[in-house]
């Protein structure tokens, strides 16, 4: 099979998850609309008509907890990469200008709020989600978000799978993510 013939496929492959979620998408618009008939799509912060959106994986909150989890007691990551996703691009990358505005977002204030924020920084990239950068504004001036299935696949390498790593796999079954080979 030359590397035409992939591309093709490949081609042909992306086509049809694309028409398949545009069937499913008008469905679920047409399910809404029957459940509330009188609310107009203005009234819904939709992604497609609105600014200020980001796009994160539908499994998050899962791998948030697994985040949590390999974090250790004391060491809550969660809110931390929450907010990261929510400050990335398509390209992965996050250029922090205000590590205490970050802090915040991430529920840290007080005195101690950066010095906490950074604790959670250096957590998440020895865990191995993100990689930093210093710059002039910091030391997590410049973040790389890498794929959060990946790392987790690599975290539990030599663990048992347990619960959690379970029901992220059951999650991304669900919504057809296959960076992890089943």
């Amino acid at each position: 099979m030359s590397n035409e013939d992939i591309g093709s496929i490949d081609g042909n492959m992306q086509a049809t998850k694309k028409a398949s979620r545009t069937g499913l998408s008008q469905k679920r618009r047409q399910m809404r609309m029957r459940l509330w008939p009188l609310i107009e799509d203005e009234h819904l912060w939709l992604r497609t008509k609105s600014v200020g959106f980001t796009t994160i994986p539908r499994t998050l909150p899962i791998v948030n907890r697994i985040l949590d989890i390999q974090a250790g007691k004391g060491f809550p990551v969660s809110a931390t990469y929450l907010a990261l996703w929510c400050h990335v691009f398509d390209e992965g990358f996050i250029e922090v200008r205000n590590s205490r505005e970050l802090a915040y977002e991430s529920g840290f204030g007080g005195p101690r709020a950066e010095a906490t924020w950074k604790t959670r920084m250096k957590k998440l990239e020895s865990l191995g989600v993100i990689q930093s950068k210093p710059g002039v504004h910091g030391d997590y001036q410049y973040i790389l978000m890498l794929n959060p299935y990946q790392v987790i696949e690599k975290l539990y390498e030599n663990k048992p799978k347990d619960f959690a790593f379970q029901a992220l796999l059951s999650r991304m079954l669900h919504v057809g993510a296959d960076d992890i080979v089943f």
